[in-house]
């Protein structure tokens, strides 16, 4: 099968990582739940995943490293930490709904700071614009996974510093592929996954815990911690993870995460970028095709969306699927970024690459494309 549908979840994973589930099945139990080696070996896994985590991210605090289900439970402790009703909260035009339906349900005031697709310019400004007085916090993701269009996060930490407002990365698209560092970018929070950028398998995300904010629980229960107390221990990581940790999943994790420290997240970066000009460049090729990127990618990674003249997108999804290549068509869980983009009417089909897809991949895509549309 030719894969272009890492943006949900990367399929090829490298073999360390189904080698340490394994090994974790056969050899932990949990951490912080006896002094007997299988756990004292799940505790010692744990530790060296967030410390390897913190490493990469600019954070001097494993312990502000939390593991969650996915970025979506991270980003709803995030949301739920700062968020109450009626508050206003800004946000980009590029969210998925993992930040606009925990708003909603909130009951928040979402004031959208809308600019154009591939504009980081003029994106700052619609913040530097909508963030004002009463801004309770702001939620930008790095980078869009419709579009891949990557978002002025670094600029926009900057003007949530200045006028002391806590900020909401969603990493969701950039973890593991473009460099992120949470004590330079004074963030609340960065939310990601597990199972997409960093090649860890699905049921595993990362809350990045930054600053002074009180973490809201979205559960309690037991941590192995305190337990006479039946208040949740007031510290992290125990504070956020409560019940039995997924240690199959924390210790695949691990591997992933070493996978993309030692490849060299640039590395990874310049791959996917050269892949997705490469489909880029092809597909405008092809009449009645609208590709959406900018000339030489700019201000965009390795996920690339397209429309046909007068063709459904599901219809080419489907004959797609059908010759064993995987890409994702329709809204993709993001509906605010088709509005500002100009494709909710339609939807859009996307490719979205890893360090495993290879040139002739693409070359292959284009020509089952062909064959399609001709």
């Amino acid at each position: 099968m030719i894969y272009f549908d890492s943006a949900a979840t990367t399929f090829q994973k490298p073999a360390a990582v189904a080698a340490a589930m394994q090994n974790a099945m056969r050899t932990m139990s949990s951490p912080g739940r006896g002094g007997h080696h299988a756990a004292m070996r799940a505790a010692e896994t744990a530790f060296t995943c967030r410390s390897e985590l913190a490493e990469l991210y600019g954070m001097p605090n494993p312990e502000c490293v939390v593991f969650t289900l996915n970025a979506t439970h991270a980003l709803n402790i995030a949301i739920k930490s700062l968020v109450r009703p009626g508050d206003r909260v800004v946000i980009s035009g590029y969210e998925h709904n993992a930040v606009t339906r925990p708003l909603a349900a909130l009951g928040a005031e979402i004031a959208v700071a809308d600019g154009p697709l591939f504009r980081p310019e003029e994106v700052l400004e619609a913040f530097r614009h909508q963030i004002t007085p009463e801004t309770r916090a702001v939620i930008c993701n790095h980078v869009s996974n419709v579009f891949g269009f990557i978002q002025p996060v670094e600029e926009i930490a900057a003007i949530c510093r200045s006028r002391k407002v806590p900020l909401i990365i969603d990493a969701s698209q950039s973890a593991g592929i473009l460099p992120l560092d949470m004590t330079e970018l004074g963030a609340a929070f960065i939310a990601m996954p597990g199972h997409k950028g960093l090649y860890g398998p699905q049921g595993t995300g990362v809350l990045l815990c930054g600053g002074e904010v009180q973490v809201r629980t979205l559960l309690e229960g037991g941590t192995g911690s305190l337990s006479i107390q039946q208040e949740m221990p007031d510290f992290l990581p125990d504070r956020l993870e409560a019940g039995t940790h997924n240690m199959p999943g924390i210790a695949g994790l691990l591997a992933g995460v070493r996978f993309i420290r030692r490849r060299g997240v640039e590395k990874i970066c310049q791959r996917e970028r050269r892949l997705t000009l490469l489909a880029a460049e092809g597909l405008r090729t092809i009449p009645g095709v609208e590709v959406y990127a900018m000339p030489g990618l700019r201000n965009q990674a390795g996920v690339l969306s397209f429309t046909a003249k007068e063709r459904d997108v599901e219809e080419i999804g489907m004959a797609l699927a059908e010759r064993d290549i995987a890409v994702r068509t329709g809204l993709h869980c993001a509906p605010l970024a088709h509005r500002s983009a100009g494709t909710l009417d339609s939807g859009t089909v996307r490719l979205s690459f890893s360090d495993f897809n290879t040139p002739e991949e693409v070359y292959r895509f284009l020509t089952a494309l062909k064959r399609k549309l001709r």
